[in-house]
């Protein structure tokens, strides 16, 4: 097993468990406390106040579903963190469907730990990550000094990364700018819809369904860039956005302008950065493109068909797939089966009829990863 620690007196490494069930907490401490200093905390929120306190564990076990934060947002506000971002978590789950995995992992999850505990399994797999998290550590120190030596390294390090910094400071940017004048009505709606797509895709790809487009996408980079999907909605009337009940017909072609102030939005991202091309090119199809309907009835430009960009198409379903399933402040919640019958309601018609068919067998996969 890997020697945790006590080599010439080295401190033993720290292990934080977080689940709201004592028993599973139990689980893990006795799993591991006989080679690791166990911490243990029973929601997300109690996660965050120790660590703001001080202990920065070597490794976190992130229970997944828990009551008022979930495992998928703790794990999305610790990356967000540069003081936290770098810490290994572990997902302890009773999910066993591989979406759900591919999901965690997608956030940043090292790996994948099935209920309920197995102590061996638990042990070993513990000690792997550590080991090699000790090997990555070990391996960018060498790269640091190796880059202190070199000075051409150095200059090509530096154009990569500030042109990273330059998109991800664009995008915040106008993140931030949502936040500062938005509430979030919906939820987890970014997070469910950049999820579902991934899945939607993915199912996609299983079935060999419009291949030729989709074997070119960066699909993460494709999801991801759905969460500027409705950034035009900036610019919308409080009164509009949040009224409760039917809109007017002239409240309606306001809400209407949403998706081409969105793409507005996303070229003006585009001035500020000569790099993520590709990303904002999704993202501008994504926000000017998924009120369009399949029969040209919708919105903004009436396109029609397979005239409609396909990313615009496929996010057409899930958004009103996860706008049903959800509670809002004007509607109740639908079930999943009832939003599933009326989207192939709208095949042929708002939607496109291969990929509501191609929905039919794969939406629930939605249902088991949001349940």
């Amino acid at each position: 097993m890997y020697d945790a620690g006590n080599r010439m007196g080295e401190p033993l490494k720290q292990i934080l468990v977080v689940d709201d069930s004592t028993i599973n907490i139990s689980a893990a401490q006795a799993a591991l406390e006989a080679d690791y200093e166990v911490l243990s905390v029973e929601s997300a929120q109690a996660m965050f106040s120790l660590l703001e306190s001080g202990p920065r564990p070597d490794l976190i076990l992130l229970d997944v579903l828990m009551p008022e934060m979930d495992g998928y947002e703790a794990i999305v506000k610790l990356k967000a963190n540069p003081v936290t971002a770098d810490i290994p978590v572990i997902f302890l789950t009773s999910l066993s469907d591989r979406e759900a995995e591919f999901v965690g992992l997608d956030y940043g999850a090292v790996d994948y730990i099935a209920k309920p505990i197995f102590p061996s399994l638990l042990a070993k797999r513990v000690s792997n990550h550590l080991l090699l998290d000790d090997q990555k550590k070990q391996l960018e120190s060498q790269q640091q000094t190796l880059k202190n030596y070199n000075d051409n390294l150095e200059a090509v390090i530096k154009k990569q990364t500030r042109a990273v910094l330059d998109l991800q400071y664009a995008i915040l940017a106008t993140i931030g700018n949502i936040i500062e004048f938005r509430d979030d009505i919906t939820g987890k709606h970014n997070q469910n819809i950049t999820a579902y797509l991934f899945v939607f895709i993915e199912g996609l790809r299983e079935e060999h369904l419009y291949a030729d487009e989709i074997d070119e996408w960066n699909i993460p980079l494709v999801c991801q860039s759905a969460q500027l999907h409705d950034v035009g909605k900036i610019a919308i009337s409080d009164t509009i956005l949040y009224k409760e009940g039917a809109l007017s017909d002239a409240e309606f072609e306001i809400m209407k302008n949403h998706t081409m102030l969105g793409e507005t939005i996303v070229d003006k991202i585009s001035n500020f950065t000569s790099s993520g091309k590709e990303f904002l090119y999704h993202a501008r199809i994504l926000a000017g493109m998924h009120h369009e309907h399949w029969d040209g009835t919708g919105y903004p430009y009436g396109l029609m068909g397979e005239d409609i960009p396909l990313e615009g198409r496929l996010m057409a379903i899930v958004d009103v797939y996860d706008a049903l399933v959800a509670a809002r402040p004007y509607k109740k919640s639908f079930s999943h089966e009832e939003a599933l019958e009326h989207i192939k309601l709208g095949s042929g018609t708002q939607f496109d009829p291969t990929l509501v068919e191609a929905f039919g067998r794969i939406a629930g996969r939605f249902k088991e990863i949001f349940k």
